[in-house]
C-alpha cells in the first residue's frame, strides 16, 4: 500500500526537481488556487504574477523609503555645513556662545537654543554664558553619556531658554573637552514630538562635539 503524500513532500519533491512543470506543462493552467486579492481561483502561472507584483511593491515601498532618508541625511547634512561655516566665520571667541546657540536656531530651525559654560577664563566669569549654573547642573551635564532627548522634565537648564515659551520636548548636549563636561548646549520647543525620546542622537553628537571645539578656548 503507498504512503499518502504529505504536502510538505510534494513541496520537496518539487524543489527537488524544477524541471517538472516544463515536462508537466500542461498543469500550470489546470491547478487553480485561491487568490487572496480577488477571493477567486487563479492558475497557478497568475498566482505566481500576483507573488511577484506583491514582492515588487514591497521592494519600491521599501526603496522609496530608503531615498526618503537619504533626502533627510542630505538636508540635516547641509544645515550642519552652514552652521559650521558660520562658526569658522566667528573669530571673536567672547562672541562664539552667541555664533553656536543662534546658528542652532537658524540652520536647523530650533525653536530655541542655549548654552552655559563653567570653569571659564577670569575674562569671560562675567558673561551670560558663564553665569546661573548650579553644582546640580554642572553634575547633570558630567553625567550625561550621550545627549538627552525627550520631554522637558523641569530641568534647571531648560529655565536657561525664554522664561515666556512652553517648552514642551528638549535636547540636552553635554559639552567636554579632554572627557570632563565644561558646559551644556540646551535645545528646546514647544512641540512634544520635536525631540521624542527614540530620536536617533548621531548628528547630536556630532553638533556636541563640534561646539566642544569651537568652545574650548573659553575655558580657564
Amino acid at each position: 500500500m503507498t504512503a499518502p503524500l504529505d504536502s510538505a513532500a510534494v513541496a520537496q519533491y518539487l524543489a527537488d526537481h524544477p524541471q517538472f512543470f516544463e515536462e508537466h506543462a500542461t498543469l500550470l493552467g489546470e491547478v487553480k488556487l485561491s487568490s487572496p486579492l480577488t477571493g477567486r481561483a487563479v492558475s497557478l502561472q497568475e498566482r505566481q504574477m500576483e507573488v511577484m507584483r506583491a514582492k515588487y511593491h514591497a521592494l519600491e515601498l521599501r526603496m522609496t523609503g530608503l531615498v526618503r532618508h537619504a533626502e533627510e541625511n542630505a538636508a540635516i547634512a547641509n544645515r550642519f555645513h552652514g552652521w559650521t561655516q558660520q562658526l569658522l566665520r566667528t573669530h571673536d571667541a567672547t562672541a562664539m556662545p552667541s555664533a553656536v546657540a543662534d546658528g542652532l536656531v537658524k540652520h536647523f530651525i530650533v525653536p530655541q537654543a542655549t548654552l552655559r559654560l563653567w570653569n571659564v577664563a577670569p575674562e569671560h566669569a562675567g558673561a551670560w554664558f558663564a553665569s546661573g549654573v548650579s553644582d546640580d547642573a554642572r553634575l547633570f551635564a558630567s553625567g550625561l553619556r550621550a545627549p538627552y532627548c525627550g520631554p522637558n522634565r523641569d530641568f534647571e537648564s531648560v529655565r536657561w531658554l525664554d522664561a515666556a515659551a512652553d517648552v514642551r520636548s528638549t535636547a540636552l548636549l553635554p559639552l567636554r573637552a579632554s572627557g570632563s563636561a565644561f558646559g551644556l548646549l540646551v535645545l528646546g520647543s514647544n512641540d512634544p514630538e520635536r525631540f521624542g525620546a527614540t530620536m536617533a542622537t548621531d548628528f547630536l553628537v556630532h553638533i556636541a562635539e563640534t561646539a566642544s571645539t569651537a568652545l574650548a578656548p573659553l575655558r580657564a
